[in-house]
């Protein structure tokens, strides 16, 4: 994550903004960082700070660029959002938004912030290409991970989440509800022979694995079947080659082709910086 591009003061301040934002008709003043922002309230100004951690992987002048939107914008507070702001005249969490529009990393990656991750949003999209498998794995090499799911899903140089794989062809979806539409058309006509996610999970063989077919787009839960997988291969064969082999194929001839395309992804990772 790169560091916050605020000085050290801004950490403490204006704890009682909140309050004051509902007591009085505020605006947005100044944006500073994803964190923290101005708001202007008669003659007063106060510092209001977002939870969360800044995503600038992209530095800070392509932030501002877009928060130069927010403002002027008036500001409201609720119990359960925070600071809200109009969008499309609806009053929106404005640490929702930042999140959403990959601008601020939430303490919990909830789906807005995993959609945010992989699909490279904001600050995002200047991420290394292993940074969402990072963030999101539990027990497997985050590198190991970011090379099969590059093999699985690569889409302008980055793993795409939203990949189905029908009978060996791909289609890459704009949003996760267009391929969950999908995979819904291909279970009411009674197949299951496609892969799903991130890291392609195959429906048939791991359908189990999942609470649901949504449930299996979220990028998390997919990596997290990815890596169970994985390591099932691993305590089968002793050998993490095998392992990443046999995550296509057994067969010795499309599992060495696959491990060899899993190689120079992670040689394109380690050289390009991705």
């Amino acid at each position: 994550m790169a560091r916050r591009a605020v000085v050290s003061f801004l950490v403490s301040a204006a704890v009682s903004v909140a309050a004051s934002v509902a007591a009085h008709a505020a605006t947005i003043e100044q944006v500073i960082s994803p964190d923290a922002l101005v708001l202007a309230s008669h003659d007063a100004r106060e510092l209001a700070s977002l939870d969360g951690a800044p995503v600038l992987y992209c530095g800070l002048a392509p932030f501002r660029t877009w928060a130069s939107r927010l403002v002027g914008q008036t500001v409201a507070s609720t119990p359960a959002q925070g600071i809200t702001v109009p969008v499309d005249d609806h009053a929106v969490s404005l640490a929702g938004l930042m999140v959403r529009s990959g601008w601020l990393q939430p303490g919990q990656l909830d789906d807005d912030a995993q959609a945010a991750i992989t699909e490279g949003r904001g600050g995002w999209a200047c991420a290394r290409a292993e940074t969402p498998f990072v963030l999101m794995h539990t027990s497997v090499d985050p590198k190991v991970l970011a090379g099969i799911a590059l093999n699985e899903t690569a889409y302008h140089g980055r793993a795409w989440p939203w990949t189905l794989n029908v009978a060996g062809r791909g289609y890459y979806f704009r949003s996760r509800q267009d391929a969950y539409g999908a995979m819904r058309a291909l279970l009411a006509a009674g197949r299951c022979d496609f892969d799903v996610g991130i890291i392609q999970i195959h429906w048939c063989a791991h359908r189990q694995r999942f609470a649901s077919p949504w449930d299996a787009l979220a990028p998390a839960t997919n990596i997290h079947v990815a890596e169970a997988i994985l390591n099932e291969n691993y305590s089968r064969t002793h050998s993490v080659a095998k392992a990443i082999a046999y995550y296509h194929s057994a067969n010795p001839v499309p599992g060495s082709a696959y491990l060899a395309r899993f190689v120079r992804h992670i040689n394109q990772i380690n050289q390009a910086g991705l």
